[in-house]
């Protein structure tokens, strides 16, 4: 979900006036594709049909802004495309595998500076790279990456986006609090060369808990997790009316039944043949509670 404060402009040259560009920039791509971020009713911000849209019809797809598998170091999974046949390993830093030189050179920019980043620790640090650890570190490269404009941004495929995702950290527990300082002192430690704020980085490890989706293959057996903030502004409904499915690790989302114009797009954050009370546990991660009619 995108924070409601998002793109909403100020006066004066502040940060809120960036945030109004890079809004309007969002609005206007989506514009193209038959979209709108909206307001809702009980629900913050949306992403709402401008136009019709036929049961099956890709409403939106998306690329990761960042990604990762499941199992790192174990060779489950290509970092790049989630292919999980004749992978090799990286000889140098022995933590990523790829399918291929295709999918190495199209991460290499990235792993480029992930692999000297890993290369440098101990076997012991090594160990402590989780798949959410390792998920924010190629986050912080890819924004780096972008900031110097060695690769290049969209108004769906950018930091800012990232940013105004919700990360209800003043609904977090202590305990869980401190994990993400932890983690966030983790983070530096790998990334030594690149001024970090720690506190950010806590928040959005916050952020990754609400808003990171698994990556599944056509079996709906989990492969990774991929952060994919375009996607992340539509609203859960326990009857949904479009779905969320992955072709490698792109994200496309379809249409369930017509759509009409000014219709609000939903998804299912979680199963939906579970019981109600299931269902309302295990929305909590995502801190609302569903009020719809199952």
């Amino acid at each position: 979900m995108i924070s409601q404060a998002s793109g909403e402009a100020s006066g004066g040259a502040s940060p809120r006036q960036g945030m109004a560009a890079w809004a309007e920039q969002l609005q206007r791509e989506l514009a193209g594709r038959g979209l709108a971020v909206a307001s809702v009713p009980g629900k913050g911000r949306g992403l709402v049909a401008s136009r019709s849209f036929f049961p099956g019809e890709v409403i939106i797809c998306q690329e990761p802004y960042a990604s990762t598998p499941n199992r790192i170091s174990v060779g489950s999974s290509c970092d790049h495309c989630f292919a999980s046949g004749n992978l090799r390993k990286c000889s140098v830093c022995r933590v990523a595998w790829y399918c291929g030189s295709v999918c190495q050179k199209e991460e290499w920019k990235l792993h480029q500076l992930e692999c000297q980043a890993i290369s440098a620790l101990t076997e012991e640090r090594k160990k402590m790279l989780t798949p959410t650890i390792c998920l924010m570190v190629k986050l912080i490269l890819r924004r780096k990456l972008q900031s110097e404009k060695a690769i290049p941004s969209s108004a769906t495929d950018n930091y800012d986006l990232v940013d105004a995702l919700e990360s209800h950290i003043s609904k977090v527990d202590d305990n869980q609090l401190v994990l993400y300082a932890q983690m966030a002192n983790l983070v530096q430690l790998i990334l030594p060369s690149i001024e970090l704020d720690l506190k950010e980085i806590a928040h959005t490890f916050s952020k990754f808990a609400c808003n990171a989706h698994t990556i599944c293959d056509p079996e709906l057996r989990p492969l990774g997790t991929g952060l994919f903030p375009a996607i992340s502004i539509i609203n859960h409904s326990c009857v949904p009316n479009a779905v969320l499915l992955f072709e490698g690790r792109t994200a496309y989302v379809r249409a369930l039944q017509p759509l009409s114009s000014y219709t609000e797009v939903s998804i299912s954050y979680i199963e939906t043949a579970a019981t109600t009370l299931k269902r309302h546990n295990d929305l909590k991660q995502y801190f609302f509670t569903c009020t719809c009619t199952r």
